[in-house]
């Protein structure tokens, strides 16, 4: 395991509320490092709940629309067609737009990204499986996949909820 790198903060989980904070942090002055096991940010919301799914919803309804709503307005449409395949890259065009603009704002306030599972060890001290990861998001500061130590004095668990089965 590689040696304990020191932070004032660190985050673990990089949806909304892990993401958030540690911009914050970074912007009150911190050293900053967020731990994501997943290789975009913005968690579950952005990348496969929330966001997609009003994009998505937000189509649906201009289909509904075309088909049904407008010949009240006079307007009379002879056909339309759905073209799923685009109504998805549409879809996903959105989402890499968010996760692009949370990374910038990970750059610009130089938060190290590390991508790994953590686990914590001690009121302070955090080993990150899998670890990989740069400042800001750029490549070049992790160890490849293997485990990872960090030094934190405060630590902020952001990992989100799973519903029971």
């Amino acid at each position: 395991m590689a040696a304990g790198e020191s932070y004032d903060l660190a985050v673990i989980g990089a949806g909304p509320g892990g993401y958030v904070a540690a911009i914050r942090g970074a912007q009150l002055g911190m050293k900053v490092a967020c731990i994501e096991k997943d290789k975009t940010l913005g968690g579950t919301c952005l990348n496969v709940g929330c966001i997609p799914s009003k994009a998505l919803l937000e189509s649906s309804e201009l289909y509904h629309t075309a088909r049904h709503g407008m010949e009240a307005h006079g307007i009379g449409v002879e056909t339309v067609r759905l073209d799923l395949a685009a109504m998805m890259a549409r879809k996903d065009k959105v989402v890499g737009e968010l996760t692009r603009g949370v990374d910038g704002l990970f750059k610009k306030n130089r938060i190290d990204r590390i991508l790994g599972t953590a686990r914590l060890t001690s009121p302070t001290a955090i080993e990150v499986d899998g670890a990989r990861g740069a400042r800001g998001g750029k490549g070049g500061k992790g160890s490849g996949g293997g485990k990872r130590s960090i030094e934190a004095k405060h630590i902020l668990i952001a990992t989100g909820s799973d519903p029971t089965p």
